[in-house]
């Protein structure tokens, strides 16, 4: 729960100041009610009101001179799987991407790190979501905006800048103000976000300028100055991409080896993608999440639900199909996705020939050994609903040759 002191000069003794004695008067044992945790609270500039993120993903605002509460906001996983059955907010892939991200978050403890901000005049509460950044209306209990939905970030902290610009101390004559300058135009008042982000060793900052924006001295959006990722280390370190390409790998799995030959002449993206990662170890433990008899068996998922992973570059990348390459015969090694041009990790290997999946999956390989491999894999006992192995069978490691 929550509890009231007043600072070291007082003795840190209960605050006269409060409209309540006992705290059984408040609502401040709503967080032992609901067996969750705050984990950060923000006050308004005003005093009357402070913002409490906990565990559950309940964001609760009080009233500070009361202890009671006056706005409760739901971000549970629940509530966003409701509004998405109900009205699809977001696009399939989008929602399973994102919501793949937040059990990442818990899975890795860092929850914690969201906070919320309150704007100068203490009538919007701003706090990230799963959506990006939710401006709430405290007065009509709206949401005013979302920003940065359409970004593929999953923003944690933030910081609101409402201030205006230092002014030059000269006289701004009416031509000057009526004047198209840029170096003028910067000294309007610009409320902006700085933010950062769940695995991105950057910082976001949100504006009402669009990024095509040219009026400002510095019109660039985006400033690559972190540290080199492993992947970019890779391409520095083997020179140029094409090097980076191979045409045989070996994938070790706890049943056995499965020898590949790759197509990296008709899909050098494709096999790209696969080569860096395997070489950079992403696959490694990654079990094979859907396996289903007589048809194929899936793996490439760092999450293990079907709905997660990424490519080299980030996101997404384009099919590769070639009319000479197609599911004809079993052990065909493809990409898995979820629509067009919506490549990212995961791949799978067909153990019957599938032609439905012509023009709809790149096929970037073929299997040259370890055929029973993949036949035992396929036998495996799964779920009956989501095809999911009960036992976990794993890649090791992959060899690029």
């Amino acid at each position: 729960m929550l509890e009231y002191w007043t600072g070291p000069t007082h003795d840190y003794a209960f605050p006269a100041t409060v409209d309540f004695e006992y705290k059984t008067d408040t609502d401040l044992y709503e967080f032992a009610k609901r067996k969750t945790t705050p984990y950060s609270v923000a006050f308004s500039p005003n005093g009357q009101f402070f913002a409490a993120m906990a565990s559950d993903r309940m964001v609760r605002v009080f009233r500070f001179a009361t202890g009671k509460l006056y706005r409760v906001f739901d971000e549970t996983l629940h509530m966003y799987q409701e509004i998405q059955q109900a009205s699809s907010v977001l696009p399939s892939v989008d929602y399973g991407r994102r919501m793949a991200t937040e059990r990442e978050l818990d899975k890795a403890g860092v929850l914690h790190f969201v906070r919320a901000v309150f704007d100068e005049s203490s009538s919007f509460l701003i706090y990230p979501c799963i959506l990006g950044v939710k401006v709430i209306n405290l007065l009509t209990n709206k949401c005013a905006r979302i920003v940065g939905k359409h970004e593929n970030i999953r923003i944690l902290h933030l910081a609101l800048y409402q201030g205006r610009p230092r002014k030059s101390q000269a006289a701004v004559t009416i031509e000057m103000q009526a004047s198209d300058n840029p170096m003028l135009l910067q000294q309007a008042t610009d409320p902006m976000f700085v933010c950062t982000a769940f695995k991105k060793n950057r910082f976001y900052l949100f504006s009402r300028r669009e990024p095509d924006d040219t009026k400002g001295a510095e019109n660039e959006r985006d400033v690559f100055n972190e540290k080199p990722s492993r992947e970019e280390q890779l391409a520095a370190t083997h020179g140029t991409g094409e090097k980076r390409l191979s045409d045989a790998a070996i994938l070790h799995t706890t049943h056995g080896d499965i020898f590949l030959k790759l197509f990296m002449q008709e899909c050098p993206r494709s096999v790209e993608n696969f080569c860096v990662h395997s070489l950079n170890g992403y696959y490694n433990n990654h079990i094979f999440h859907r396996v289903i008899k007589s048809f194929m068996i899936q793996t490439g998922d760092p999450t293990g639900s079907g709905s997660g992973g990424e490519s080299i570059w980030g996101g997404e990348f384009e099919d590769e199909i070639n009319p000479k390459l197609r599911h004809d015969r079993p052990y065909t090694l493809s990409m898995a996705n979820a629509g067009p041009d919506t490549n990212g990790s995961q791949f799978f290997i067909t153990v019957v020939p599938t032609p439905w999946l012509d023009g709809k999956h790149t096929v970037f390989g073929r299997v040259t050994k370890g055929m029973e491999v993949i036949q035992a894999i396929s036998q495996v006992k799964t779920h009956p609903k989501t095809d999911k192995p009960y036992e976990d069978v794993k890649i090791v490691s992959i060899t690029i040759k």
